[in-house]
């Protein structure tokens, strides 16, 4: 090979393996920064095993992968057999077309429309949910069989096809000459498909977010749920783990691909019988692993008590890892001391409002207990989307602060119980930013700081900054004010280095940005994983958005007491305490702001920052809190937001 041929290879090896080479060695970092490497460590790894979230969602992957995968393997090569035996070439060449239709279709037109015709169906047949596992497992084999079938076909069209005739000749039926002598010919093509049909499903999320039920989260949708906060390095040892898991599968693959079946270049010795024998042995192994995996799924899938479906913020529950409390294995046990019988929670997290409307608003769901932010609770509200309470069986909700009853979103007190409270402040890193700058929103303009600012990447937080910077309301129905909101931000424009959600961690984190508006429990966040590689500071402007999530019922909820008495405990002590520790967001629970244990935990920054004056809070919260704005208004905003995007 040529020098410039060999140096071609290796940067195109290196750019390929780079990122996966560095996911493996800061899966071994001993701190929990994602960008500074401070020493071996096997800690994350221990920390992964003892998130059960995450080991439930690596079971329900695997289950899924494995069901899939036999079932598109059998239904696919069924199909290949099928499509090898039609006479007429055109017939072939419209079915190879319209094989190839899922492959080439884009996941989310794919996931879209199969939620559609399960919602549809669902409701045909009077379903109170038409979504949870067995939707996601027809959605899997839908995009699985077309590799199954591009696998086994080339092996068909390979094999001579008098070998199943000379067998029926000498006294074989049909279905023994086809187990017998076409099988074994195709054999490779059927295991390679079966590997690639589970890897798919492994690795799929698009697909799956749409079709996914209640009680059902694969890896996938977890980890994407988790980038509410950080996504700490055990999802990096989680990866290495799969990561060297299927280059396992991958070399069994070429192993197997080497057995019987395969055209060999004539120079090549023939192949011997103890290949075949191996081969076969490799294929009934991962075949009855896979037949386990089908029992496992029939089993697991069997109702065996009261289910409680908890609809949840990703990373928005203390849930046992890093030595935390485990919120819903704690409110299990609760449950059977003080009621003598078991319960089950299935707790799903999502991503955004947004999102949960969506799934709630389609029926393809049922859920429980929700946590909405307060303008979707109005909306929901008005849309009669939410049932009211029976405070009879929420005695706890006497803990809830006066500063955080009859909010705006629901001023009579029927639908809600608050979770959390937050608002935005601004984050500066002390080692870039000169203190005398700091201010209100000015900060966020100046010059001085260009290239390190971060701003939002969503419309309604950016066009708050520069609303509250001007002076103008958040919640207006006048154009003219979005209009100049848009040319301030304009304005800042050429000082931003980037427009961010979730990157804000590790671009804060590592010191790559100066300054940034974001969510003052969220700061803390930044603050522990940064430790002392950058010296993070944070400060509230006068004027900024703050925010409740609160806990509510839905309509489609299925068991409203048992929803009930599982917000009732949430409001308990040491699982109110434990959430607001994990979280670092306010908690407008009393039993927790006034604990003198908490406190010392949380730290004396931390109670100045969230807890400044909380009897002020619905005052603050009644002026600068976001409202629904109509469907007109929100048009004309996301069309001011396309145009700064552009620009």
């Amino acid at each position: 090979m040529k020098p410039m041929a060999k140096f071609y290879t290796a940067l195109i090896m290196l750019f390929l393996f780079a990122p996966i080479a560095i996911l493996l060695v800061f899966s071994f970092n001993e701190a929990k920064s994602l960008s500074v490497f401070s020493g071996g460590s096997l800690y994350w790894y221990r920390e992964l095993f003892r998130d059960a979230e995450t080991l439930g969602a690596v079971r329900n992957t695997l289950i899924l992968a494995f069901s899939a995968s036999i079932l598109s393997t059998i239904m696919g090569t069924a199909a290949a057999v099928g499509i090898h035996r039609l006479r007429s070439k055109a017939m072939r060449a419209a079915m190879d077309t319209v094989t190839n239709i899922p492959m080439i279709n884009p996941d989310i037109i794919t996931g879209i429309s199969l939620m559609l015709m399960f919602v549809f169906v669902g409701r045909l047949f009077g379903a109170a949910t038409s979504l949870n596992f067995w939707t996601m497992l027809i959605a899997h084999i839908t995009f699985c069989l077309p590799y199954v079938i591009l696998q086994v076909l080339p092996k068909l069209q390979q094999m001579d096809r008098s070998l199943p005739e000379a067998a029926m000749d000498l006294g074989c039926t049909p279905v023994r000459a086809f187990l017998k002598v076409e099988i074994p010919e195709i054999m490779p093509g059927i295991i390679t498909g079966l590997i690639m049909a589970f890897t798919l499903s492994l690795d799929d999320f698009v697909i799956s977010y749409f079709t996914a039920g209640n009680g059902f989260q694969t890896l996938p949708i977890r980890i994407y749920n988790m980038t509410k906060k950080t996504v700490t390095p055990k999802m990096y040892a989680l990866s290495t783990i799969i990561f060297f898991t299927i280059l396992a599968l991958l070399i069994m693959t070429n192993l197997i691909d080497t057995g019987p079946g395969v055209e060999r270049p004539a120079k090549d010795k023939p192949e011997r019988p103890a290949a075949r024998k191996k081969a076969r042995r490799i294929a009934l192994g991962i075949g009855t692993v896979l037949a386990v995996g089908m029992i496992a799924v029939m089993v697991i899938a069997a109702p065996k008590k009261p289910v409680l479906n908890v609809y949840n913020w990703g990373e928005y529950i203390s849930d046992g890892s890093e030595d935390s409390f485990d919120t819903i294995k704690g409110f299990e046990e609760w449950y059977l001391e003080n009621y003598g019988h078991e319960v089950e929670v299935n707790y799903t997290t999502f991503a955004s409002n947004e999102d949960m409307y969506a799934k709630l608003s389609s029926g393809a769901v049922s859920y429980d207990v929700i946590v909405p932010s307060d303008y979707m609770i109005q909306r929901m509200k008005d849309e009669g989307m939410l049932l009211e309470l029976n405070f009879d069986n929420i005695p706890n909700y006497q803990y809830i602060g006066e500063s955080f009853r009859g909010m705006y979103y629901d001023p009579d007190e029927l639908y809600t119980v608050p979770y959390t409270y937050n608002f935005v402040g601004i984050i500066w890193d002390a080692e870039q930013v000169d203190e005398e700058d700091i201010g209100d929103w000015d900060l966020m303009w100046n010059e001085k700081y260009a290239g390190d600012i971060l701003q939002f990447n969503n419309s309604r937080d950016a066009f708050a900054t520069a609303q509250y910077k001007l002076g103008l309301d958040v919640n207006s129905d006048n154009p003219q004010e979005w209009q100049a909101a848009l040319g301030e931000l304009k304005r800042q424009q050429p000082l931003v280095k980037s427009y961010v959600m979730d990157e804000v961690y590790n671009m804060m984190e590592s010191g790559e940005a100066a300054i940034c508006a974001y969510y003052a429990g969220d700061y803390f966040t930044m603050l522990d994983a940064a430790a002392d590689s950058v010296d993070l500071q944070f400060y509230t402007p006068e004027r900024t958005n703050y925010f409740v999530d609160a806990m509510c019922i839905p309509s489609c909820c299925q068991n409203k007491e048992l929803a009930e008495i599982f917000i009732n405990y949430m409001l308990e002590k040491e699982p109110a305490v434990a959430n607001a520790e994990y979280i670092c967001y306010g908690c407008p629970n009393s039993l927790v702001y006034e604990d003198e244990d908490y406190a010392e935990e949380m730290g004396e920054e931390a109670m100045e920052i969230l807890y400044p004056d909380i009897e002020r809070f619905g005052e603050l919260y009644e002026a600068y809190a976001y409202r629904n704005l109509s469907t007109e208004m929100l048009d004309t905003i996301n069309t001011l937001w396309e145009e700064l995007k552009i620009n």
